[in-house]
């Protein structure tokens, strides 16, 4: 049975410095690691990059890059989908904000100086308006972030925002938004290449 639109395959790029230390990487156009471009290759072994009738990827080189060594190399940039603007936090790690803002979150704020969750949500909700007045058989790659990513999964089903704080997304991943009968669902989610349960 053919699915009642458009199926969306979600890549986060792969590793970067900031990522493995834990420093929040917003606006900053950091490159991927050695191990970084190791993840963005073999994404390509769990995607079919001929499959995909619009390819669209973050403007940040990280992003960019992984795209090209997954195989996704006809990409359109688009701006919607940079990652969360952090703001005053921007290249801090959640322990070092929470010592200046006790019990802080980037789901829950405040937003000093960056992007707020409603913000946001209207960046997911304009690429996902996107997805949707596309063909029912098309299958779209969305090159991105962490937690842009995780927002975009969020909305995918439907949910506020702050859902994508349950949703873990490693460096080098590809998750896949789909149906079930008319509702928009997670197919796939945090796939890593040689992953197996209980790594």
């Amino acid at each position: 049975m053919s699915a009642p639109g458009p199926i969306v395959t979600l890549i986060r790029h792969g590793e970067t410095e900031w990522s493995k230390s834990g420093q929040h990487t917003g606006r900053s156009d950091i490159p991927l690691t050695a191990a970084g471009e190791r993840q963005a290759k073999e994404i390509a072994t769990l995607i079919d990059s001929d499959a995909f009738s619009a390819v669209l990827v973050s403007p940040m080189q990280r992003a960019q890059r992984t795209a090209t060594l997954a195989g996704l190399e006809d990409f359109e940039v688009v701006d919607d989908l940079r990652e969360w603007d952090y703001g005053d936090f921007e290249g801090l790690a959640s322990a070092e904000i929470r010592d200046r803002v006790p019990g802080w979150s980037i789901w829950a704020g405040p937003w000093r100086g960056g992007e707020s969750a409603s913000d946001v949500t209207a960046r997911a909700d304009r690429v996902i308006e996107r997805i949707l007045a596309l063909p029912a058989d098309a299958r779209v790659a969305l090159v991105g972030h962490g937690h842009m990513s995780r927002v975009l999964g969020a909305r995918w089903m439907g949910s506020a925002v702050t859902a994508g704080q349950r949703l873990a997304l490693d460096t080098g991943a590809v998750c896949e938004l789909g149906w079930e009968h008319d509702y928009r669902v997670l197919h796939r989610w945090n796939v890593v290449a040689g992953a197996t349960i209980g790594r």
